[in-house]
Protein backbone atom coordinates (compact mmCIF):
# COMPACT_ATOMS: atom_id res chain seq x y z
CA UNK A 1 0.00 0.00 0.00
CA UNK A 2 1.09 3.43 -1.09
CA UNK A 3 0.28 6.50 1.38
CA UNK A 4 0.77 10.11 0.16
CA UNK A 5 0.07 13.56 0.70
CA UNK A 6 -0.03 16.66 -1.45
CA UNK A 7 -0.83 20.25 -1.34
CA UNK A 8 -3.08 20.98 -4.16
CA UNK A 9 -2.84 25.16 -5.37
CA UNK A 10 -6.65 25.88 -7.31
CA UNK A 11 -7.59 29.35 -8.72
CA UNK A 12 -8.99 30.72 -5.29
CA UNK A 13 -12.57 31.45 -6.84
CA UNK A 14 -12.49 27.21 -7.76
CA UNK A 15 -11.72 25.67 -4.27
CA UNK A 16 -14.71 24.36 -3.88
CA UNK A 17 -14.77 22.85 -7.50
CA UNK A 18 -11.64 21.59 -7.07
CA UNK A 19 -12.41 20.23 -3.87
CA UNK A 20 -15.18 18.00 -5.37
CA UNK A 21 -13.48 17.18 -8.00
CA UNK A 22 -10.05 15.41 -5.90
CA UNK A 23 -12.74 13.71 -3.77
CA UNK A 24 -14.37 12.08 -6.32
CA UNK A 25 -11.02 10.67 -7.75
CA UNK A 26 -10.64 6.50 -6.43
CA UNK A 27 -7.95 6.61 -3.56
CA UNK A 28 -8.54 10.11 -2.76
CA UNK A 29 -9.70 11.84 0.30
CA UNK A 30 -9.98 15.67 0.61
CA UNK A 31 -8.23 15.58 4.85
CA UNK A 32 -7.79 19.83 4.94
CA UNK A 33 -8.46 23.40 3.49
CA UNK A 34 -6.81 26.30 4.93
CA UNK A 35 -8.38 29.63 5.09
CA UNK A 36 -6.18 30.93 2.32
CA UNK A 37 -7.55 27.94 -0.24
CA UNK A 38 -4.50 25.49 -0.18
CA UNK A 39 -6.33 21.64 -0.17
CA UNK A 40 -4.19 18.98 1.15
CA UNK A 41 -5.32 15.51 0.26
CA UNK A 42 -4.35 12.15 0.80
CA UNK A 43 -3.45 9.39 -1.65
CA UNK A 44 -4.09 5.36 -1.23
CA UNK A 45 -2.96 3.42 -4.05
CA UNK A 46 -1.62 0.05 -4.30
CA UNK A 47 1.30 -0.13 -6.27
CA UNK A 48 3.60 3.20 -7.31
CA UNK A 49 2.61 3.48 -10.44
CA UNK A 50 -1.06 4.13 -9.51
CA UNK A 51 0.14 6.54 -7.24
CA UNK A 52 1.96 8.59 -10.23
CA UNK A 53 -0.90 8.04 -12.21
CA UNK A 54 -3.47 9.78 -9.55
CA UNK A 55 -0.46 12.52 -8.67
CA UNK A 56 -0.19 13.45 -12.91
CA UNK A 57 -4.44 13.69 -12.67
CA UNK A 58 -4.63 15.63 -9.34
CA UNK A 59 -2.06 18.00 -11.31
CA UNK A 60 -3.40 18.26 -14.39
CA UNK A 61 -7.06 18.83 -12.70
CA UNK A 62 -8.83 21.89 -14.08
CA UNK A 63 -8.25 24.79 -12.58
CA UNK A 64 -5.32 23.53 -10.73
CA UNK A 65 -2.49 26.03 -10.64
CA UNK A 66 -0.39 23.55 -8.54
CA UNK A 67 0.01 20.16 -6.90
CA UNK A 68 3.04 19.11 -4.70
CA UNK A 69 3.67 16.09 -2.96
CA UNK A 70 4.90 16.37 0.66
CA UNK A 71 4.84 12.76 1.46
CA UNK A 72 5.04 9.08 0.33
CA UNK A 73 5.13 6.11 2.55
CA UNK A 74 5.33 2.82 1.06
CA UNK A 75 3.75 -0.07 3.43
CA UNK A 76 4.28 -3.55 2.45
CA UNK A 77 2.08 -5.04 4.93
CA UNK A 78 -0.43 -2.42 5.89
CA UNK A 79 -2.67 -5.06 7.82
CA UNK A 80 0.49 -5.66 10.32
CA UNK A 81 0.15 -3.67 13.81
CA UNK A 82 3.43 -2.00 15.06
CA UNK A 83 3.41 -2.62 18.65
CA UNK A 84 6.66 -1.01 20.61
CA UNK A 85 8.16 -2.85 23.74
CA UNK A 86 8.21 -1.09 26.84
Amino acid sequence: MNLSSVIVIPHPEHVESVCAALAALPGVEVALVSPEGKIIITIETQTDGETVRCYEIVSQLDKVLSASMVYHQQEDAPETEITVAA
